[in-house]
């Protein structure tokens, strides 16, 4: 039995590493790649695998470097089961069609405008036959994934159903047990619970490592920040202009915005939620209390977490528009969370030259996308073919992260492995994906330092289990 790192692998997106237990063949995560497009485009449409000897797919989370060319195996023919926590496979549901529309759309846009014919990576009905392989399982409960595999999910507390993967291997009289975090959130995080552990101790880790070199603020310290950055931005008169991912980030800025507003921190300025994909995803978080963390004030107090005087939800592109045309201070929060595309795009284009505006970036920014761009503070950005001056300020809120920082992805670590000391097993090998070279050498390091055992895999790299 062996792990093969095909995505992620010594870069942060297209998660996906294939697992092989004699003759089984199980995949963790098929993400999409992001970056620079034609890059990204060839990655994506390279196969990690024929998908005849896919037995089984494992997703620890709906985002769409984890999730997003599930529709292309699909497409390509996969007929076998994916694995997912019911909330997962609901989020799944509009953000494999959302991201299939997106391909469709760019398609038809560069055929008709650049006279470029640049076939979909996959379309909405891929999507929706994606949907139809999926199987929703609850938090802490085993079930068989394939002959010599079984697995159980555990609360990552990353996102809305996002979880850790234990897996049991059985080959002949050899056992293993295996522990692929997914992404690993922070502690406090607004809605969702605090990250689980596994307390089942593993032979193997194969942890995230995206903030695997850096501290980030308190989650409460964050909220502070974000009530300052309202207020001196609404004294000027200007926008707050959030590229934010539609699942997560938009409802925990919406729940915080609604917190600060009846704590009397920020004034009552409209605030638009520009994206259908961040509406239908409100719907699903609000499908599923029963992962919420109840022990928070808000939750507990109110049932319309995301809906209050100050908030709309603009669905439909005139809606969008109309709010170029709009006066007076107001917060804009539209996808994507990168900038890379979507209505967010339209509204920097549109209010980037403003010195009055601010720009609030509220996570990880990877490499060659106009976030970082932003985030470094570029004198220009492009846009839509466009130079637009970057006048407006900048505002970096790093607490905002859902991904856990040095300190408690090395705590998230060192608790699988007390679980394994109880269990009689010795340190776990530990190898980082889902990072960038530095991020990953420091926390490599770290680990190393506390007596584990730590590689970084580059992509293709075969460790034995």
């Amino acid at each position: 039995m062996h792990i093969e790192f095909s995505g992620a692998a010594q870069e942060v997106t297209g998660s996906c590493h294939i697992l092989r237990v004699g003759q089984r063949t199980v995949l963790l995560d098929c993400g999409m790649f992001q970056g620079k497009r034609s890059e990204s485009r060839a990655k994506n449409m390279r196969l990690p695998l024929p998908v005849e000897e896919i037995d089984a797919i494992v997703l620890s989370h709906a985002h769409i470097d984890h999730a997003g060319r599930l529709p292309y195996l699909v497409a390509q023919g996969y007929k076998n089961s994916i694995w997912a926590t019911s909330a997962t496979r609901d989020l799944c549901a509009i953000m494999l069609a959302d991201s299939a529309h997106i391909q469709e759309k760019d398609a038809d846009y560069l055929a008709r405008h650049r006279d470029e014919h640049i076939e979909p990576l996959y379309r909405v009905e891929d999507a929706t036959r994606t949907l139809e392989r999926m199987i929703g399982m609850p938090y802490h409960k085993w079930f068989d994934v394939t002959d010599g595999v079984r697995a159980m999910f555990t609360d990552a507390g990353h996102i809305l159903g996002s979880a850790s993967v234990t897996l049991e291997l059985r080959e002949g009289d050899t056992f293993r047990r295996l522990v692929f975090s997914g992404d690993i959130g922070r502690n406090g995080l607004a809605i969702i619970r605090d990250p689980e552990p596994p307390t089942t101790g593993a032979d193997v880790v194969i942890c995230e490592s995206t903030y695997g070199n850096r501290d980030h603020e308190s989650v409460d310290g964050a909220k502070e920040q974000l009530a300052r950055v309202v207020r001196e931005t609404a004294a000027r008169g200007g926008r707050v202009l959030i590229p934010a991912f539609a699942v997560g980030r938009t409802q925990e800025l919406v729940y915080d915005l609604h917190s600060l507003r009846r704590e009397g921190k920020i004034p009552a300025i409209p605030i638009f939620i520009d994206s259908p994909l961040a509406t239908d995803a409100t719907s699903v978080f609000a499908m599923h209390p029963e992962v919420f963390d109840h022990s928070e004030d808000l939750i507990r107090r109110t049932s319309d977490l995301f809906e209050f005087p100050m908030v709309t939800f603009t669905r439909d592109v005139a809606e969008s528009k109309r709010l170029n045309t709009l006066h007076g201070p107001m917060i804009v929060i539209a996808a994507s969370g990168m900038a890379e595309s979507g209505r967010i795009l339209h509204h920097l284009q549109y209010g980037a030259s403003d010195p009055r505006n601010t720009i609030l970036i509220v996570g990880f920014q990877a490499e060659h996308t106009l976030g970082r761009r932003i985030v470094e503070r570029r004198e220009n950005l492009r846009i839509f073919g466009e130079d637009v001056p970057l006048a407006a300020q900048v505002e970096v809120l790093l607490g905002y992260s859902a991904h856990a920082d040095r300190g408690e992805l090395l705590r998230w670590v060192e608790a699988v492995r007390a679980a394994g000391k109880a269990d009689g097993r010795s340190d776990p090998a530990v190898y980082l994906v889902h990072g960038e070279t530095e991020a990953q050498q420091a926390f490599a390091e770290r680990l190393r330092g506390d007596g584990f055992r730590v590689e970084i895999p580059a992509p293709g790299t075969i460790a034995p289990l």
